[in-house]
């Protein structure tokens, strides 16, 4: 696999197969078997994965990603606008230290949780469209008709899930779902 294509991925999947090589490279193990492995690599539920495109909007299941660094680097790696869907049960996060991202990569913000006031006061400043859900379900939609042709619709919650769902296996599902019954 070719750095180029791994680049296309975003810079943590760079990151995390070159650290990926330094082990095998450190052992002497052959290039080719290297580069084998990468091309069977399957990718893991709930961390930037397509669910499917929908209208020309690619939607993004990264439930996985519930914290600020998680979701900044899924944010880093999107090259078209993104529609984000975000928030849940959050232990004080500093939100402030994803301005500049959102600001650049993001078109509208799709508040999933049962407290999304300190989201509210951390992005509201920069303008850019805002609506709150209580359900998995309404967050998708609302999500579908904030974005357009093109666009990235993005779960990443930079929180747990811990007030709507048991896990963020369980919402990375209602997402999944959500989606199917677009």
């Amino acid at each position: 696999m070719t750095l180029e294509a791994l680049a296309k991925q975003g810079h943590a999947k760079v990151y995390d197969s070159l650290a990926a090589c330094i082990g095998p490279k450190i052992r002497e193990i052959r290039k080719e078997f290297i580069k084998e492995s990468f091309a069977g690599f399957q990718q893991a539920e709930h961390k930037m994965e397509t669910v499917s495109i929908i209208h020309g909007m690619e939607f993004i299941n990264d439930s996985k990603s519930s914290n600020i660094n998680a979701a900044w680097f899924a944010l880093e790696s999107m090259s078209r606008p993104v529609v984000w869907i975000m928030g849940g049960v959050e232990s004080g996060n500093d939100y402030s230290q994803l301005r500049h991202i959102v600001r650049t990569t993001v078109k509208g913000i799709v508040c999933l949780g049962l407290d999304n006031r300190r989201i509210h006061e951390a992005f509201d400043e920069l303008e850019i469209p805002m609506v709150d859900a209580l359900s998995m379900e309404e967050a998708v939609l609302a999500a579908y008709y904030m974005g357009s042709k093109g666009d990235a619709v993005l779960l990443s919650p930079a929180c747990a899930s811990f007030d709507l769902f048991e896990n963020y296996e369980e919402r990375g599902k209602a997402f999944r779902k959500s989606v199917k019954n677009l």
